[in-house]
């Protein structure tokens, strides 16, 4: 994501956590997000397609439950770095990085990583990135999983039949919700724990909760 300087602020300080304006560390946390999700995916690439093929081998179309993981670099940026755009460009990252260390999918993968994270970025904006419980986590997740269902319904699912588009459906919202919002949300608790976050509103909240 291109920031010209006029948007980017470097205080961090909790009026700016609360606007539109990118800040300097909010850019930095994004790429290193994105890099880190980028990693999982690739690590997910194996073990996941795994569970996707065998899920799928047992009732077709039920191997969208293990679609969830690939979601959540936009579930993590959003509730992290909670900005407009977030979601889109941490989930667009780890889709580039999981791309260049190597996958079937090949650029393919980069279009993916897009729409997927335009479906988290979607809630996120629909709450005015104000709003960042395990609720709204759980929406994200669902919006990235149905922003997949639908992109990979046009590339070629089209042409399956009505009943393996539902239960693809079906399962790939319930992947995103459990797999890409909740465990995000508790990832992202586990970091702010860390203090890895202290710059940043989700390092507040969870010294807060303590």
């Amino acid at each position: 994501m291109h920031a010209s300087s006029s948007s980017i602020d470097t205080t961090p300080d909790s009026r700016t956590d609360r606007s539109t304006r990118w800040r300097v560390v909010d850019i930095v946390i994004a790429a290193v997000l994105g890099v880190a999700t980028g990693l999982i995916f690739w690590l997910w690439n194996t073990v996941g397609y795994l569970w996707f093929q065998t899920a799928d081998a047992v009732t077709p179309g039920f191997g969208g439950i293990a679609v969830g993981i690939w979601l959540i670099g936009g579930v993590i940026g959003g509730l992290v770095i909670r900005k407009p755009g977030a979601a889109l460009l941490v989930e667009l990252i780890g889709a580039i990085v999981s791309m260049l260390v190597g996958n079937v999918w090949g650029v393919s993968t980069i279009y993916s990583g897009i729409v997927q994270g335009l479906g988290a970025e979607l809630v996120f904006a629909a709450f005015a990135y104000r709003r960042f419980g395990v609720v709204v986590a759980a929406l994200a997740g669902i919006g990235a999983g149905v922003a997949a269902w639908t992109f990979e319904f046009f590339i070629g699912n089209i042409e399956k039949s009505a009943e393996f588009n539902a239960i693809y459906l079906a399962s790939t919202v319930v992947s995103g919700a459990v797999l890409a919002g909740v465990l995000g949300w508790f990832l992202v608790r586990a970091l702010a724990a860390t203090g890895a976050l202290s710059r940043f509103a989700a390092g507040r909240d969870a010294r807060r909760e303590v």
